[in-house]
């Protein structure tokens, strides 16, 4: 969506990422230009890499999408088990990249960001930072709601409030809370999912991309400091 838009983009992943292809194929369908920067987030000396090769190219910069994370369906250990069984080590490393990346970025690239007008932040939070889990919804599965995602989603939240006040009125920060998002997921828990959601279904990537999209141009010029919940109405009931 930012790419329909003209937007040319950095796109930061892991090394083993598709990023090349991804980048050549946005260049291709939508004439802007794309560049893949790999990137480990969980390790302080890449993401100064990055910032680095970011602050050289000179900008303008006008968003920064704070997206990457470890999710509940990450292949950790110590991660998605009984919370007896969950890893100070895997704890940390969430922690890592679910916040403190996002911390590290925004500190890092603000000096670009504040050259450009109607700057703007956008941080992927999660209903998950916002309410405790139902564990009803994944008996049955491989599913599962590690402490270390809640906790570093709540503190990412916590994080565009401070952030909303600290560098207004030059950059705006938000953030997206996404619901559940269908990605063939096991039958039982989109059932389970679907009967606790009002609107009766997960959500579709372009409907979080939307969302996003709509906090990062100027429409939103005179939104900040606020976290937008795409979650079909899951977290009212």
């Amino acid at each position: 969506m930012l790419a329909q838009s003209g937007h040319n983009l950095w796109l930061i992943d892991l090394p083993s990422a598709p990023g090349e292809f991804q980048a050549k194929s946005l260049h291709q369908q939508y004439s802007v230009e794309a560049t893949f920067l790999p990137c480990d987030l969980e390790f302080e000396h890449e993401r100064s890499r990055v910032i680095s090769t970011i602050r050289e190219a000179g900008g303008p910069l006008n968003v920064l999408i704070n997206n990457a994370a470890l999710v509940g369906t990450s292949d950790l250990r110590g991660w998605v088990v009984p919370f007896r069984e969950q890893s100070l080590s895997t704890w940390r490393r969430a922690l890592e990249v679910n916040l403190t990346a996002a911390f590290h970025l925004t500190q890092g690239l603000v000096p670009l960001m504040e050259k450009t007008k109607d700057a703007s932040v956008v941080n992927i939070g999660s209903t998950h930072g916002v309410m405790a889990p139902d564990w009803e919804l994944y008996e049955g599965t491989e599913m599962g709601n590690p402490a270390a995602y809640s906790v570093s989603k709540a503190g990412l939240i916590h994080l565009t409030k401070w952030l909303a006040t600290t560098l207004a009125p030059a950059i705006r920060v938000n953030c997206v809370s996404p619901g559940g998002i269908s990605r063939n997921q096991p039958e039982p828990f989109v059932r389970r999912y679907r009967n606790r959601t009002p609107l009766g279904k997960m959500a579709s990537e372009n409907e979080v991309a939307s969302a996003v999209c709509f906090l990062a141009f100027p429409q939103a010029s005179y939104i900040t400091g606020q976290n937008l919940v795409v979650d079909g109405g899951y977290t009212v009931v």
